[in-house]
């Protein structure tokens, strides 16, 4: 008599967080020590959301990744990309306002780091955006899911025996954002879906209104 045993399921393909959170922690102290920075709120105000989305990284590994688990870290991503979206917009709006209505107010340092600290947050609001959704997350991506692709790396052409198992992680995704931000087109990934395109040129339009309208103007104040 012969029984059929069950092969174990394979383990699930966990991708690292930390890549991810020490960025994030990283844009907020650079965003702590800019000087003379024109604030909205309170320095401490961004740890928050940022301390919360940090918790749900953490419990991914500790929980085996989880289906629940992962539900509740892309909502809680999610949630934190729209708020910092809002806030980027936001300050952005409040900067050109106070650059128009109190530009002899305003020096030339505050307009320049506060034009800083609008477009590093935008690279990392975006980078985390596209992290989040791109064929399914990173947990589907490493374990070979099957959703479509947003984005098309040019990695995924190279032979086998060149780069063996390869697969896009959050350091590509944060090149992405900051090759958006920098070039305002697309650089070596080409954008595949329609909301991928229309993210690429939400993230182009905030990044190259910083720069054309509040950066440069802060450049020519302290040249004169």
């Amino acid at each position: 008599m012969t029984t059929n045993k069950k092969e174990p399921a394979p383990a699930l393909r966990i991708e690292p967080r930390w890549p991810v959170s020490l960025t994030i922690f990283t844009v907020l102290f650079l965003l702590t020590v800019l000087p003379d920075r024109v604030r909205l709120f309170p320095v401490w105000v961004p740890y928050i959301p940022a301390i919360i989305v940090f918790a749900s990284m953490v419990a991914i590994p500790l929980t085996g990744g989880k289906a629940r688990s992962l539900r509740v870290e892309r909502t809680i991503v999610l949630i934190f990309c729209g708020m910092q979206g809002f806030w980027t917009l936001v300050s952005l709006a409040y900067l050109i306002n106070e650059m128009v209505n109190r530009s002899k107010e305003i020096t030339g340092l505050e307009l320049l780091t506060s034009s800083i600290a609008v477009w590093v947050a935008n690279v990392l609001t975006f980078s985390l955006l596209y992290w989040w959704i791109d064929r399914g997350g990173p947990e589907a991506r490493a374990n070979n899911g099957t959703k479509k692709p947003d984005w098309l790396f040019p990695q995924v052409g190279v032979p086998e025996d060149v780069l063996p198992d390869w697969r896009p992680t959050f350091v590509d995704y944060l090149f992405l954002g900051f090759s958006t931000a920098t070039a305002f087109s697309p650089t070596d990934v080409l954008p595949l879906t329609s909301r991928a395109k229309i993210l690429m040129m939400i993230e182009s339009s905030i990044s190259l209104t910083t720069l054309a309208a509040v950066a440069s103007r802060a450049i020519n104040i302290l040249g004169s």
